[in-house]
């Protein structure tokens, strides 16, 4: 079988670092590029670390090159500072690596999106993340799947502000029945899902999996 080539946006993320690790372990990947904004720590001799400027992407198309992307960038409004800046981020920049990567015949690409992505929200956040979903599913790749998790339980050192005391509510409204379908998700069994599914036997060229898909069976 042939190894394969993974490209990673959004490797300093909390599910990219997990995709990393993962794909670093499974024998099935030869080589791993990484494509960040600042130095990564991580030494392996499979890793190949690309730091980019993100407001020039034209600039690197030539190392757009492998067999499957795996895109989990993501910001927070408070981390971006305006509307404007999140959206460069949550889709203009995920959209223009994507559109790339097409173009130079990387044949499958995985998004992590969000739950309630709809390019027609009235709310802002799914808004952008429905609008990426759409763009994306235009593009040439013979296969395109798109995860829509619920909340995340991340890396301890990654999580946000609030993030502690909103999980512990919805785990309790879980136990007593409520917002199941918002059962909080940890970020390692959502990237073993990602990994998991590139050997996924269905012939549709687009597949999005919805909250209920991902939870560890």
């Amino acid at each position: 079988m042939k190894k394969l080539h993974a490209l990673v946006l959004g490797a300093t993320g909390a599910t990219g670092q997990e995709l990393v690790k993962l794909l670093l372990k499974n024998s099935d990947f030869s080589k791993v590029s990484v494509f960040v904004r600042r130095p990564i720590s991580v030494k392996h001799e499979k890793i190949i670390v690309h730091e980019v400027d993100f407001s020039r992407l034209h600039n690197y198309k030539d190392l757009v090159s492998g067999d499957v992307l795996f895109s989990a960038l993501g910001t927070t409004i408070k981390d971006a500072g305006s509307q404007k800046e999140q959206y460069l981020v949550d889709y203009t920049y995920q959209y223009q690596f994507a559109q790339m990567a097409s173009e130079n015949r990387v044949s499958h690409y995985s998004l992590v999106s969000s739950v309630g992505a709809n390019d027609k929200s009235w709310f802002f956040y799914p808004r952008i993340k429905g609008h990426l979903e759409e763009s994306i599913k235009h593009l040439s790749f013979n296969k395109i799947h798109i995860f829509q998790p619920p909340s995340l339980i991340r890396q301890p050192d990654l999580i946000r502000g609030g993030e502690k005391m909103s999980l512990k509510i919805l785990n309790t409204l879980n136990k007593i029945g409520l917002f199941r379908s918002f059962k909080p998700l940890s970020v390692v069994d959502l990237a073993v899902k990602i990994i998991r599914e590139l050997k996924s036997k269905s012939s549709d060229k687009i597949t999005v999996y919805k909250v209920e898909d991902l939870y560890p069976l």
